[in-house]
């Protein structure tokens, strides 16, 4: 008797998405013997056409080899993969889900999950890269309340378990609370104010100590599951009211330890950035509270561009045409993190504040003042500011930015908060280096950004090292050929070796191979994340034949724990150091130019064209 392994690969459009099947045959001798005495030796049966099942399509993954494969149409039903029942067969079978329906995906979740007592074993952890993929990516396609449906669903159901015993039952419900465990520590962060999971949570606590009584073993998950729900043992909240507990519901999410860290949210860290326009095409990037209100942040800007606050107003462009002037007590952000409006500071005349065009000696004073900070200090504060921000970015994120989909803002905010952090960092550099009036200051300055370039590289900050980089690349600065005629020799052959970090050839092998040596936690150039996460979505469907593409989602679902690994910091080594309040004040306020007209009519002006 012998068995014979089969793998269908069939590669759609792109050469990127696979469908893959498992079809086991048996070859009886025996049955083939009777068959061919019967037959007369020279007729063959015809082959059988296998329906179609709405189950998940399965790739099977022979460490042998692949001799003996066979392409079969994607048409034919993959049911045939429980046409060898032996044991052996069993074991030696792994395989990984491709594509299938939602509910067809979890149900196999569920059923191939292991619990605690087989945790450590190859197919637990095949299991658990399985529910990570699928928990990391479920937004794509179903929605929270309908994932909270299915649980409660393979909770509470009966529905073909009429032989099911009471030890494969209380196994089930453990499964569930199992991935319910997992989800809730992986992605709380967007769970807090979601009401399909406040009333889930209610639902499935209600459930579990109704079968307290019988399956004992549960007890631990009802603990559990009021450290979620905030409840006391005894049943003296009212269950039917939606508004009890609500605000603390998630206060004390940390369950079962499962090597996640926990995540704090942009509204935990009670920081944002914000733009106060100073000119019509510059602003200062301000670090502040959320709960900043218009005379502290006036006070703030005041300080950082040396004019008195008594002097200057905050005004809000609420619309094309419409302002609106903040009094001393009014938030300048509403609850959503979002500001009123577009933030103007200008004197109580509505003049501007500093004209860049203007010859004074502020711009001496403000070349001065960078040139008098530490070249290391300035770096540290730069990855202190991107870690703060790279640190309470959740991986599910990336999901949530690629696909577009619609969800409130929060659900991206710490990544779209480190790339705008990523463009001010490139045009500070740039605003500094065209504001710079002598020649010889600006050649010092260049210097100086060189150095805290390869700083920041040192201190395992790819983010802010690109953005320098990019800056001293930029057209405006570049083409000031007698400003970098007077670069040193030796900072020339420096900044040449840290661009061949950020060459582009050979889809950016050199940054890989430098950002793959360093240990973590480390920063990765985020745009690059997005670009590969991109090409990965714009090159496969993420649907086919109404099922999902669950190859794609789980590269999808390796991006995200591209991030998740590089914040890690398994042995202590810590990114964030201690840096000085000065040039933590300074880098907390960076002064840019966000208008390339007016950079490169500043770059004229300090060397003509010839």
């Amino acid at each position: 008797m012998g068995s014979r392994p089969l793998l269908l690969e069939l590669q759609e459009e792109r050469g990127l998405l696979l469908h893959a099947a498992l079809v086991e045959q048996e070859e009886d001798e025996e049955e083939d013997e009777e068959g061919s005495e019967e037959s007369g030796g020279t007729s063959r049966a015809e082959p059988q056409t296998m329906p179609t099942f709405d189950v998940p399509y399965f790739r099977y993954i022979d460490d042998e080899g692949t001799e003996g494969e066979e392409e079969w149409s994607s048409s034919r039903s993959l049911s045939s993969i429980g046409r060898d029942s032996s044991a052996d067969s069993v074991v030696s079978d792994r395989y990984a889900v491709v594509s299938g329906t939602p509910e067809k995906i979890l149900e196999h979740l569920l059923s191939d999950m292991t619990l605690e007592d087989d945790r450590g074993t190859t197919q637990a952890k095949e299991s658990d890269m399985l529910l990570d993929d699928f928990l990391l990516t479920y937004p794509v396609f179903m929605s929270t309340g309908d994932l909270c449906q299915a649980l409660l669903g393979h909770y509470c159901t009966k529905r073909h378990r009429a032989k099911e015993d009471a030890k494969e039952a209380l196994e089930r419900k453990q499964k569930v609370l199992h991935l319910v465990w997992h989800w809730m520590s992986l992605c709380k962060g967007f769970l807090r104010e979601d009401e399909h999971v406040k009333v889930f949570l209610k639902s499935l606590h209600r459930c579990v100590l109704d079968d307290l009584y019988e399956h004992p073993a549960l007890e631990r998950d009802v603990t559990e599951l009021q450290k979620l729900y905030q409840l006391r043992r005894r049943h003296t909240v009212d269950d039917d009211s939606p508004h009890r507990n609500s605000r603390t519901l998630f206060h004390q999410l940390s369950v079962k330890e499962n090597g996640l860290r926990p995540r704090s949210t942009q509204r935990e860290s009670k920081e944002v950035l914000c733009r106060v326009y100073v000119t019509l095409d510059s602003y200062l990037s301000a670090k502040v509270r959320c709960e900043v209100v218009a005379q502290e942040l006036l006070q703030e800007v005041a300080e950082r561009i040396d004019v008195a606050a008594s002097e200057l107003i905050l005004v809000a462009i609420t619309y094309p045409g419409g302002r609106l002037l903040l009094q001393p007590q009014d938030r300048v952000f509403s609850n959503s993190l979002r500001p009123v409006g577009r933030l103007h500071v200008c004197r109580k005349d509505l003049s501007e504040v500093l004209n860049p065009f203007r010859d004074n000696s502020d711009m001496q004073q403000r070349t001065a003042r960078v040139l008098n900070l530490n070249t290391w200090d300035v770096a540290v504060a730069l990855t202190n500011f991107d870690w703060t921000i790279f640190n309470s970015m959740h991986e599910q994120e990336l999901v949530y930015f690629t696909f577009n989909r619609n969800v409130c803002s929060s659900h991206t905010k710490s990544l779209e908060l480190l790339l705008q952090r990523c463009n001010e960092v490139q045009l500070w550099v740039m605003t500094e280096v065209l504001l710079c009036p002598t020649l010889c200051k600006r050649v010092q300055l260049i210097k100086k950004f060189i150095k805290i370039a390869a700083h920041c590289k040192a201190q395992r900050n790819l983010n802010s090292f690109f953005s320098i980089i990019m800056g001293l690349n930029a057209a405006a600065v570049s083409r000031l050929s007698q400003t970098w005629e007077k670069i040193p020799g030796k900072f020339k052959k420096h900044f040449s070796e840290l661009e061949t970090v950020t060459d582009p050839s050979l889809n950016h092998k050199a940054y890989r191979d430098s950002f793959k040596k360093m240990k973590s936690p480390k920063i990765p150039f985020l745009p690059l994340v997005l670009k590969d996460i991109t090409f990965i979505h714009e090159g496969n469907k993420t649907f086919h034949d109404n099922l999902v593409n669950f190859e794609k989602l789980h590269m999808i679902a390796d991006m995200a724990r591209f991030i998740r690994e590089c914040q890690q910091d398994p042995v202590g080594n810590g990114i964030a150091q201690k840096s000085s309040s000065e040039v933590r004040a300074y880098i907390d306020y960076l002064h840019v130019i966000d208008n390339q007209q007016t950079l490169f009519e500043l770059s004229h002006r300090l060397e003509p064209r010839a």
